[in-house]
């Protein structure tokens, strides 16, 4: 099993930054592909960012894409998101996820393991 942990949440400005964080333990973190979602009230859970075991591909959602970049960090287990030029609409709850494969995909129902969540809340 894995366990995913996120943190660096929070409420910022809009125009501001943050950087989010997902810790990961149980498994080896290098083998597999990680992902970012969100999940604003009312709406269904959305693919943000993805990247691949290596780090040496990239995806994002069109909403976010050149804004965010996800990035990994493989001697400490550990995936980033940096939001940058934050909007209102970018607040939800965010999870990071993998389903113990190489590469990501779109697709919430992919995914097997998700961290608890962390709040960002963007103010106008």
């Amino acid at each position: 099993q894995v366990q995913l942990v996120e943190s660096g949440g929070g409420l910022v400005q809009a125009g501001g930054s943050l950087r989010l964080s997902c810790a990961t333990s149980g498994r080896r973190f290098t083998n597999y592909a990680m992902a970012w979602f969100r999940q604003a009230p009312g709406k269904e859970r959305e693919f943000v960012a993805g990247i691949v075991w290596s780090g040496s591909r990239t995806a994002y959602s069109d909403s976010v894409k050149g804004r965010f970049t996800i990035s990994r960090d493989n001697v400490k287990n550990t995936l980033y998101l940096q939001m940058n030029s934050l909007k209102p609409e970018d607040t939800a709850v965010y999870f990071c996820a993998t389903n113990l494969v190489v590469d990501y995909t779109y697709s919430t129902s992919d995914y097997r393991f998700w961290g608890q969540g962390t709040q960002v809340t963007v103010s106008s």
